[in-house]
């Protein structure tokens, strides 16, 4: 068995009861992986490669991966924060610093690294084109990916287009749009599960998984079958 770790920010986070119907794709991840892949959810809100190696968050990873394991890293949202100097880095030199070490770890302990740009956020113009929001931070993924010779899930590029097809009003019952709170960034449990659908079929096409590890590639998921933990202490 296999365990697929990752590591992100609240787009990909496990969300508590206190939060639904907000949904991280990472939840739902599971629904397109057989079940001899586990996936361990380490991603965590408001967290960026910086302080999520500050906190000792990636240690923590490597501490429990082992070889044939795989680490998933998807980072960039909070990287752009850059009135906190706790969480923003610069796209083309302290982001792609910290990338490097998520990659170096994961490969000193034989597991396999794979970089996924962030899922993008639902921003349109005037005339219902979607619009990216993350500045330079995909590129910079890209950029170290193909040094570095890791996979690149291009979620940013997929996601993006995913959003152009269903356009502005479709979206919103991706989004955690609720009666209190207008939300462009999180997702609601349809649109975890198809953000989860993109980063399933990616590390399908990548070859980080085999044919036979994916599953439910093309069916309908049930967003009854996302549920909330009462509280987080099942959280990795």
């Amino acid at each position: 068995m296999r365990t697929l770790y990752i590591a992100g920010d609240s787009t990909a986070a496990q969300k508590y009861a206190d939060a639904a119907p907000e949904t991280g794709w990472g939840t739902a991840l599971p629904f397109f992986l057989h079940r001899g892949v586990t996936v361990a959810n380490h991603a965590i809100n408001g967290r960026s490669t910086k302080s999520f190696l500050d906190e000792g968050r990636l240690a923590a990873i490597l501490e429990a991966i082992r070889p044939g394991d795989v680490l998933l890293v998807q980072f960039g949202h909070n990287d752009q924060k850059a009135a906190d100097p706790t969480r923003y880095t610069e796209p083309w030199s302290t982001y792609q610093d910290n990338l490097r070490r998520f990659v170096a770890g994961a490969r000193e302990r034989g597991a396999r690294p794979v970089l996924a740009t962030s899922v993008e956020r639902r921003r349109f113009d005037a005339a219902g084109t979607a619009l990216p929001t993350l500045g330079d931070y995909p590129a910079a993924m890209r950029e170290v990916a193909g040094e570095e010779r890791v996979p690149l899930l291009d979620v940013q590029e997929q996601s993006l287009a995913l959003w152009q097809q269903l356009g502005p009003e479709t979206t919103k019952t991706y989004f955690n749009w609720t009666a209190a709170e207008q939300d462009n960034t999180h997702f609601n449990p349809p649109g975890a599960i198809a953000v989860a659908r993109l980063v399933a079929g990616a590390l399908l096409h990548s070859r980080v998984l085999a044919p036979g590890d994916t599953r439910r590639l093309d069916d309908e998921i049930p967003a009854e079958w996302i549920t909330w933990p009462a509280s987080e202490e099942s959280r990795p």
